[in-house]
């Protein structure tokens, strides 16, 4: 691996290029906003038709990782489907490889706000998972807990001297970290925007993905 090790609440975890997160200690993986099924509810909503690949793509990019690394438990931080339509009309391939991912194992799928109801899929559904000191939410909340969110799907426009270019990122603030979305089709909100910032408080540190991880000083991006 070529991550980015750091501590939280006195556990290591290793924030990775491909924007999982890894706690070794716990042989737990976790991801945030995988949005299958994007392409077939925008085409429903709109009528707008994009490549139909990406819940393929982005489940072969977790099971390579869940291959890599064998994870005990897999947390999902909600908005796992685009929608709870999304999540039903799953195709037979789709749903066949989210079963392999989860045979053996935890997976805990945290709703949120695109999939409230979810699931068409094993696995645990819940509002948020406390495990150990760390709370696993859709949605950061700031209350004090140490906890691990995603929904915002950070990005950071990196500095000309660094390659520029606009990366999805990790933040790693005091009490909480923000995963990028790990789906195939997502966007994101530069992590300096106000309700980014809400969230995540001041002095954070952002974890560049892409073919390593490297952490900088999010005020040294503008």
């Amino acid at each position: 691996m070529t991550g980015h090790d750091f501590t939280f609440a006195g556990e290591t975890l290793t924030a990775l290029p491909s924007r999982a997160l890894w706690w070794p200690g716990a042989h737990t993986l976790v991801v945030a906003d995988l949005h299958l099924g994007k392409a077939g509810r925008i085409a429903r909503r709109s009528g707008a038709l994009l490549p139909p690949y990406e819940v393929a793509d982005t489940l072969a990019r977790l099971s390579a990782l869940v291959a890599e690394l064998a994870p005990a438990r897999v947390i999902c931080l909600g908005d796992s489907f685009d929608d709870d339509t999304a999540a039903a009309e799953l195709d037979a391939p789709a749903l066949a490889a989210l079963q392999g991912l989860e045979a053996g194992r935890d997976w805990i799928w945290v709703q949120g706000n695109h999939d409230p109801m979810a699931m068409n899929a094993a696995g645990q559904g819940v509002a948020a998972f406390a495990f150990g000191p760390l709370c696993f939410r859709h949605i950061a909340q700031a209350d004090g807990l140490p906890e691990v969110s995603g929904h915002y799907h950070p990005k950071l426009r990196l500095p000309a001297r660094m390659g520029g270019g606009r990366r999805a990122c990790f933040l790693l603030g005091r009490s909480g970290i923000i995963l990028p979305a790990f789906g195939t089709y997502t966007g994101g909100l530069d992590a300096h925007d106000p309700a980014v910032q809400r969230a995540i408080g001041p002095g954070a540190v952002a974890v560049v993905t892409g073919q390593t991880a490297f952490a900088l000083p999010l005020s040294a991006c503008g």
